[in-house]
């Protein structure tokens, strides 16, 4: 009876709880599986909400890749703890394969390993939270950032990509949005959710802005080499000499086994401004705190890095390209979707709601609601990755599902038309 009138002081700040739920893809996804009828006899469910191609059999990554786990595995080398930072024949490999991109070579101590590029995010934004700092994020983007910087305290600005302009970064924003307490900005290339694929040139301009605010850029690029389009892929740490860059990926998407959860956070930084400022020293207390991915992944990662062969990764970009013709070509035949700019790299692509067509959806998360309750498809509502009203579609499936999906999609939107 005592305890019952007693006032326990531990409490989880409502405002955190409201705003990490929101910027929370899962979360929001969890609410509309759960909204699939199990016992349902219409056609199965076709998730195009989460990028997870490794369902599908036409992503099953590379037999070189399962082998090396095994390898590693039975070896009985990679059974103990490693280091903070990562194993260093996985340090040194992911060295070079991200050297072979880049005008100067990196070293292996210029690589720490995570648990997938996850975890990436949370040690950087970690090791960024000061009192009275603030960082800036893409709109639209990726919600784990701004998951991870409100737990941490850490203040966040929003600056567009413009959809009119091939969803490229809006700098004039960029600028008049930074202040003496900015101490980053965060762009995602490829980018998730829109497509896109940023020109040689517009990343040089975003480091020139950054060198001119005296802010480093935090690259995003766990799509890394995914780009089908007519601009190739150009890493941001091309540009370290103009602006320090730290440079996140892992080998989730390209070999498409993100499950295995093996990151990196990489310093690009030749000028050495990053070591100077303590920031990477704050990145490796912040590892020496968090769990390490598992050491026998590590311990494959030379090997997937070196031999999986160029008709691996060639096969899977033909499978995205026709799978984003596909995707681009059917939602012109849905008149309430408007996809502004064809997608170009990683899995997704950004679709615009044109709700004054619909005669009884309120919303993007409505529209999504009632699309699972009625074709047993899966869309993501744009509000989740920041805006409002628009739709992130991923084309990472069989292409035949694709083809399902979006019929659907469509005599959806033509049974929910508002009337002439």
């Amino acid at each position: 009876m005592e305890n019952k009138s007693k006032q326990w002081r531990f409490k989880v700040k409502k405002d955190l709880t409201t705003s990490v739920s929101n910027f929370n893809i899962r979360s929001v996804l969890g609410k509309l599986h759960g909204a699939i009828d199990a016992t349902d006899p219409r056609p199965p469910p076709i998730f195009l909400g989460h990028g997870d191609p490794s369902a599908f059999p036409c992503f099953r990554t590379t037999p070189v890749a399962e082998d090396s786990i095994v390898d590693a595995l039975r070896s009985a080398k990679f059974n103990g703890y490693a280091p903070a930072i990562g194993v260093l024949p996985a340090r040194r490999a992911i060295a070079e394969y991200l050297s072979s991109n880049l005008p100067y070579k990196l070293s292996p101590d210029d690589v720490n390993l995570t648990s997938g590029c996850a975890q990436a995010i949370e040690v950087v934004i970690s090791a960024l939270s000061q009192p009275g700092a603030n960082i800036l994020f893409p709109r639209p983007g990726f919600p784990a950032y701004e998951a991870r910087a409100a737990f941490s305290n850490l203040e966040f600005r929003h600056f567009d990509l413009l959809s009119d302009k091939g969803w490229e970064v809006d700098l004039d924003a960029v600028e008049a949005l930074a202040d003496d307490n900015t101490v980053a900005m965060v762009i995602i290339n490829p980018g998730n959710p829109c497509g896109n694929v940023f020109t040689y040139q517009h990343l040089q301009k975003i480091a020139e802005t950054a060198s001119r605010l005296g802010i480093m850029v935090i690259a995003d690029e766990v799509y890394d080499r995914i780009a089908f389009g007519t601009n190739p892929f150009v890493p941001m740490g091309t540009f370290g000499s103009i602006a320090p860059v730290i440079t996140l990926g892992s080998i989730s998407k390209r070999w498409a086994v993100p499950g295995w959860r093996l990151g990196w956070l990489v310093i690009t930084d030749p000028n050495g401004i990053l070591k100077e400022t303590k920031i990477v020293e704050s990145i490796h207390g912040c590892l020496s705190l968090c769990a390490d991915p598992a050491t026998f992944i590590q311990g494959a990662i030379p090997k997937i890095l070196e031999d999986t062969k160029e008709d691996f990764f060639k096969n899977i970009l033909n499978i995205l390209t026709h799978a984003s013709d596909i995707c681009y070509e059917r939602l012109k035949d849905i008149d309430c979707l408007t996809c502004p700019h064809k997608p170009e790299g990683s899995m997704f692509v950004m679709v615009k709601l044109n709700l004054s067509l619909l005669e009884d959806i309120v919303d993007d998360i409505d529209f999504c609601y009632k699309l699972v309750k009625e074709e047993n498809v899966v869309f993501l509502p744009g509000i989740t990755v920041g805006l409002k009203n628009w739709l992130r579609i991923t084309f990472a499936i069989e292409p035949s599902s694709l083809e399902d999906a979006l019929g659907r999609v469509n005599s959806f939107c033509q049974r929910h038309a508002k009337k002439q």
